[in-house]
């Protein structure tokens, strides 16, 4: 009995350290040859993740990864994706637990309605729309979804590179993730709360 026991407990462990969690986490990886880019997690667990990514290595390569709200992880390219590629986590055991209590978490904060790590709070914009000029020196008239002193996620058929400069109205600022209906911006600092309407109307 106390060996079924154990052998439910070690394949309850195995699961719950191999179950991918969808997430949406920012970061930047290196690679071997040390050039680094800007990435964007869609889902981890704590052997593995799947990044968008600008540009690939080779499968094999080695990886060192920062994430928000996960730290530096190490690891190897193990598939070449369209958007990005799919890395191995190298880790110890306590290090694959710790991941896994962040993985949880992550998984649960919306629903258990916990603080998501929002640095600046939301400002209403309904309706309000924005003209955005990509890096090309394109511009595209693009409708506001999200709006916060520190960035802007707006609905676009265009998504610009990750880590790309754009400006959003007069705020200059990058491309920090994709979305379903199109892309978020960080801006490159802070923006003033009295005037933000007017500096990201255009």
């Amino acid at each position: 009995m106390a060996s079924l026991q154990a052998d439910a407990a070690q394949r309850s462990a195995e699961y719950r350290l191999n179950q991918r969690v969808k997430v949406d986490l920012l970061g930047r990886y290196m690679l071997e040859d040390r050039r680094e880019f800007p990435c964007q997690v869609v889902d981890m667990s704590p052997g593995g993740m799947a990044v968008i990514a600008p540009q690939c290595g080779k499968p094999g390569e080695r990886v060192v990864a920062y994430i928000d709200h996960v730290g530096r992880l190490e690891g190897t390219i193990a598939r070449i994706d369209p958007s990005g590629f799919s890395m191995t986590i190298s880790a110890s055991p306590r290090k694959r637990d710790k991941l896994a209590a962040q993985l949880t978490w992550l998984a649960n904060r919306s629903s258990l309605d916990l603080p998501d790590g929002r640095r600046q709070p939301r400002v209403e914009v309904p309706d309000q729309t924005t003209t955005v000029r990509m890096e090309s020196g394109d511009e595209e008239r693009c409708r506001i979804v999200d709006l916060s002193l520190s960035g802007v996620a707006v609905v676009s058929d265009h998504r610009p590179p990750l880590g790309s400069m754009v400006r959003v109205g007069k705020a200059p600022g990058r491309v920090a993730r994709h979305l379903d209906c199109g892309f978020a911006v960080e801006f490159t600092h802070v923006q003033n709360p009295d005037v933000l309407k007017d500096t990201i109307a255009g």
